[in-house]
């Protein structure tokens, strides 16, 4: 008999070479073929990073989740292997959901939410989320163990397990809902198979989100960080404009003692596709961080060319004197750099000017001098769809996207910073564009679909004049 990951290799390497590429990544990391969501099991071991990530992979439309599975020497050059997890087992049978994955000695351990419905999936009565460990030697070829911690009394959303060790104990958090309230819950461990529960770890005020999904609990610059992905957040103002947000609550907790913070929840990214990141360390120690590079709902226009959905580029955190958390891109990103285009004009007066054409894989830099800028509106365009500009009206920084056809509309943007020099590192792949805000101190990251032809890059300045400092873009190759 097949198994459904022998069936689900079959599927991909039949699908992969009917894909359109007009959208699919240069340098991020998709699945072959099929649909991708949250990334998974971030993790170095036995010298590769690996990456794992929710996945269907037959259609381009969320179904059954898999593990897809890939992996990395640097981070930037990306290996795709065999699918790690398929949903063959009693406690997974509707679906292997989003986990974590931590090196036990000389072993891989994935440890994952087994999704199963109990009667008709067409109620939430019926759903039961359990807690489950498949490990492997090699980092490849997965032994599944099925359960090892069970759905609590009264819940039925219970997902989403990051696992880490502290002491002589491994640490588990989990997202779950209890009526209207996203929660975080704490495990105990010393073999990654008996947990015992350690309550209630984090909760949400009113208003602060029905589910909170995908938590992570890290150390940063001597302060804990609970990173985790809330649902049910409503709009204020410039803020939680899309459907679900990620963010972060910074505290203090030691072991057998409560989480403490202060409830200030803080976006990780103003664009419109971020959700769901996942953090992990490099062997030097770094704390990176991977997100999905989508949100839910939206039309994810590629999926009629037979894929959806993709990471964004790893992101190195820090802790700034202001207790924020910055994210820049990681160190490794600079190794895509091919041949660098400086840009000629540094001052624009009412004007437009072309800078790269048919701009597929590009990096951009721009500083701009906003102490000797008098423009309404400057900034930079690619094609008609997207441009990340300064309305200095607003004192915001704007990122834009206007593909109508596609219903994708609509603007996200971050106050200016206080200094006269704006830095920007924009990153352009096929379908994606992320911007880094002096050094790390903001992101904004939004899919885009231009059709051929408005690929064009130029520099613009409206009602007055811009300067730039610098300016320049590299070509980007994988």
């Amino acid at each position: 008999m097949t198994s459904l990951l022998e069936l689900a290799e079959r599927t991909l390497e039949k699908a992969q070479p009917a894909i359109n590429s007009r959208w699919y990544p240069r340098y991020h990391l998709a699945a072959r073929a099929g649909w991708m969501n949250d990334p998974n099991g971030l993790v170095w071991f036995d010298g590769w990073y690996h990456a794992f990530y929710q996945h269907h992979p037959y259609s381009p439309e969320w179904g059954p989740m898999h593990w897809g599975h890939a992996r990395s020497k640097d981070l930037v050059h990306w290996e795709h292997l065999p699918v790690a997890l398929a949903p063959e087992g009693p406690a997974d049978k509707d679906g292997c959901f989003s986990g974590s994955a931590v090196v036990d000695g000389d072993t891989l351990a994935l440890i994952y939410t087994g999704h199963k419905f109990h009667g008709s999936p067409d109620t939430d009565d019926n759903l039961y989320q359990v807690q489950c460990l498949a490990t492997s030697r090699d980092g490849i070829h997965f032994e599944r163990h099925g359960l090892v911690i069970d759905t609590p009394p009264g819940l039925h959303h219970f997902r989403d397990p990051k696992v880490w060790r502290e002491g002589e104990f491994w640490y588990m958090v989990v997202g779950s809902r209890v009526e209207n309230t996203g929660q975080v819950r704490l495990y105990r461990s010393t073999d990654l198979r008996e947990w015992h529960d350690e309550g209630v770890f984090a909760e949400a005020e009113d208003g602060k989100g029905f589910m909170w999904e995908c938590p992570d609990f890290f150390t940063l610059g001597g302060t804990r960080v609970l990173m985790f992905s809330p649902q049910g957040m409503a709009a204020e103002g410039y803020h939680h404009r899309n459907l679900f947000q990620s963010g972060y609550l910074l505290g203090e907790w030691q072991p057998g003692q409560p989480f403490s913070h202060n409830g200030q929840f803080i976006e990780l990214d103003h664009g419109h596709d971020f959700y769901a990141p996942q953090s992990f360390l490099t062997p030097d120690g770094r704390r990176i961080v991977i997100g999905w590079l989508d949100m839910w709902e939206s039309p994810m226009p590629e999926r009629q060319d037979g894929w959806a959905g993709m990471l964004s580029l790893p992101r190195e955190l820090s802790l700034t004197d202001d207790r924020r958390l910055r994210m820049k891109p990681a160190e490794e990103v600079t190794a895509l750099r091919g041949s660098y285009y400086p840009t000629p004009v540094r001052c624009l007066n009412n004007q437009q000017v072309p800078v790269a054409a048919d701009a597929e894989a590009v990096e951009v830099q721009l500083v701009w001098d906003l102490s000797a800028s008098t423009a309404e509106r400057f900034g930079m365009a690619l094609g008609d769809g997207l441009r990340i500009y300064v309305d200095d009206q607003a004192r915001r920084l704007v990122v834009e996207r206007r593909y109508p056809e596609y219903s994708l509309e609509g603007t996200r943007s971050i106050p200016l910073p206080a200094d006269n020099l704006l830095s920007l590192r924009i990153f352009i792949d096929r379908s994606s564009v992320e911007v880094f805000v002096n050094d790390g101190e903001a992101c904004l990251s939004s899919r885009i679909y231009p059709q051929p032809g408005q690929r064009d890059i130029s520099l613009f300045a409206s009602h007055g004049a811009a300067s730039l400092h610098d300016a320049g873009y590299w070509s980007l190759k994988r």
